[in-house]
């Protein structure tokens, strides 16, 4: 399985970001390097340049009172002083008090903001949610910070400076309101963009030149994506299609088939307009050698995105010869353009309205949705297309509401072991990540290792500042900080394993504590049918990310994050921003991050998110299943009154 780490946005990029001691004072992850401070001249981690409670010159972490006692303690038995002068020695005692009550005061000051941060998840009602078990991601800095303590290797950043000026904006902003356009998108515009796959003009095709397998390869995302291609390409070719299969992979070690995830006779059924759909071949062609006969064609006889000329003169000849054809691996093996437009808008109505979830995958979505909105009767916009039957009002006659005190928005971190390995990008890692990274390589791409010793590829710094490496864990939490999330958002955090572990994820779980997982909202019972099954824990991220208020990627070549952010377009009606980074643009702010200020880091990186938060039409060449508004498989009301 190929993991294409490449991102489909022009202009994308990917921030830098290696990872250099973390020094964070007491809310954040402290790393293992002594503090640089000076005894004469201490300072504290947030760049102020006067002391704190939190450190000290010999790099003890001591009390704002022992340090006061300290002060005073030298101001009223200091033997320099003598009778002389009494008048002086008042003067001089005024002085120094008076400092001293200034100090004191800052350091109260310093202590009650940093406290507030920590104390805020259990004042105002935080996500303290009783169906949370004790292994939840919500825990308090100062738990977060012991646990890291014990730790064998403390996770360094480079961007401990902005994680701490960070930390101060969202505890200085608990009580200001979000930016407006935060939670919404261009709502007239995007609104104007209705669904229309749905609608057909064509007869049925009977699949006369015989019948087409396909083996799709790779996660739930990429299969889903070959079942749609498949189905367009059976058409193409007047073909019989037989039920996809789904190949075991090493990376996946999902064992799952087609029916183990979605619903195989509404996919049959709603697709027979179409094209014909049966679960096996015939039984005078099961007993077919299909690879003497060279009736198996796999992704290396097929040209990635293969033009549908392609398959006319390539593959057709073999069905009328064969009467089967069995695709093995199908990744990407049907362009985007130019498809006629019939053809497109089958893609998108297989995509779009044949592929349902199965009752165990929908009923279980449909709970960690309800809990992400702490119970929350209302229906969300698009909880029928997503769970069905399970999607339930308990409020009758009440729509959509946009504005809940329930929202929550759901982030995709696209950092498994998979992406960072298969990147060839560096995360701070050093030798020991390196060596880690490079035998997972050559266990699950060994035609990439290949390609490292024949051919010199860019350097991990340059694949940085062009947007190609996913963004790190620290840099997400930046970005989100900098947008203006307030710091009782409740995130739902999709993914499987990040690589790293909590360790990785500390920033991320301090400053955002009310962030959980599906892991967390499901009891051992309601996920153990799920456990060992990637792809079905797969589709519960799927379900839960599409729905939430606001979804945000951090890799824009994430197929996951490309079909969830187009199911969102395409039934969204205007209502269900997504978040894309553009990472080319967000590494320039990065690299600055020893110098940069916090407002001007703000507004730069809200005006890099707002670019891409434009509508436009499906570009000439990109994937409908994540640009679905184009006239194939949409409908535009602003063109259809003004034609």
């Amino acid at each position: 399985m190929k993991v294409d780490n490449t991102s489909e946005e022009d202009d994308e990029e990917h921030p830098p970001g290696s990872r250099v001691p973390v020094r964070m004072d007491k809310n954040l992850p402290r790393s293992t390097s002594p503090a640089r401070h000076s005894s004469s001249s201490p300072r504290n981690s947030f760049g102020t340049g006067h002391p704190t409670w939190f450190s000290h010159g010999s790099g003890k972490h001591v009390s704002s009172t022992s340090l006061l006692n300290g002060w005073l303690s030298g101001l009223f038995f200091d033997p320099r002083r003598s009778s002389r002068g009494k008048r002086k020695a008042w003067y001089q005692k005024k002085v120094t008090i008076g400092l001293a009550l200034f100090i004191g005061s800052f350091f109260l000051i310093n202590w009650l903001m940093l406290s507030s941060i920590q104390d805020s998840g259990r004042s105002r009602g935080g996500f303290k949610l009783r169906f949370l078990k004790a292994n939840s991601s919500t825990v308090s800095i100062r738990e977060e910070l012991q646990k890291l303590g014990r730790g064998k290797k403390p996770r360094k950043t480079i961007y401990a400076r902005l994680l701490a000026k960070a930390a101060h904006a969202l505890a200085e902003g608990q009580n200001k309101p979000e930016p407006k356009d935060l939670w919404m998108e261009p709502y007239v515009r995007a609104s104007s963009w209705t669904p229309c796959a749905h609608m057909r003009d064509w007869e049925p095709s009977e699949g006369k030149n015989g019948y087409i397998m396909v083996t799709a390869n790779g996660g739930i995302n990429q299969q889903r994506v070959a079942v749609c291609n498949a189905v367009a390409v059976a058409r193409l070719l007047n073909a019989t299609l037989v039920l996809p299969k789904f190949m075991y992979s090493t990376v996946w070690t999902d064992t799952s088939q087609f029916d183990d995830i979605y619903q195989e006779e509404h996919f049959i059924n709603y697709l027979r307009p179409d094209i014909r759909i049966v679960k096996e071949l015939p039984k005078e062609l099961q007993s077919l050698d299909l690879e003497a006969i060279g009736s198996v064609v796999t992704d290396i006889d097929v040209v990635k995105e293969a033009k549908p000329s392609f398959y006319l003169k390539h593959i057709l000849p073999i069905l009328h010869l064969n009467r089967v054809v069995h695709f093995v691996g199908f990744g990407n093996r049907l362009a985007s353009d130019p498809v006629p437009s019939q053809l497109q808008r089958l893609r998108c109505r297989c995509n779009f309205h044949s592929l349902k979830f199965v009752p165990k995958i929908q009923e279980a979505g449909s709970l960690l949705i309800q809990r992400m909105r702490q119970n929350d009767t209302g229906l969300g916009h698009l909880d029928h297309y997503l769970v069905g039957p399970f999607a339930k009002s308990e409020v009758k006659g009440q729509k959509d509401r946009a504005a809940k005190k329930s929202r929550y928005f759901a982030l995709h971190l696209r950092f498994e072991i998979d992406m960072v390995a298969h990147s060839l990008c560096e995360y701070g890692g050093g030798e020991e990540e390196r060596r880690e990274l490079e035998a997972y390589r050559a266990i699950h791409f060994p035609a990439l290792m290949e390609l490292m010793k024949m051919k010199k590829l860019p350097s991990p710094a340059e694949l940085r500042s062009e947007g190609l490496c996913p963004l790190m864990p620290e840099e997400t939490v930046l970005m989100l900080a900098a947008l203006g999330f307030n710091r009782q958002s409740h995130i739902f955090l999709a993914g499987a394993h990040i690589y790293g572990g909590k360790s990785r994820l500390a920033a991320l779980t301090t400053l955002f504590p009310n962030l959980v997982t599906k892991e967390n909202l499901l009891s051992p019972t309601e996920i153990q049918p799920f456990a060992n099954f990637s792809s079905q824990l797969a589709a519960l991220d799927f379900i839960v990310c599409t729905a939430a208020d606001v979804f945000a990627m951090t890799d824009s070549g994430s197929q996951f994050s490309s079909l969830v952010a187009g199911y969102r377009i395409y039934y969204g009606g205007g209502r269900m921003p997504t978040i894309r980074p553009n990472k080319r643009r967000l590494a320039d702010i990065f690299v600055k991050n020893n110098t940069i200020e916090w407002k001007v880091f703000e507004q730069r990186v809200r005006k890099a998110v707002r670019q891409n938060k434009r509508v436009f039409s499906r570009p000439v060449g990109r994937s409908v299943y994540r640009y679905p508004r184009c006239l194939a498989c949409m409908c535009n009301m602003e063109e259809f009154l003004q034609g």
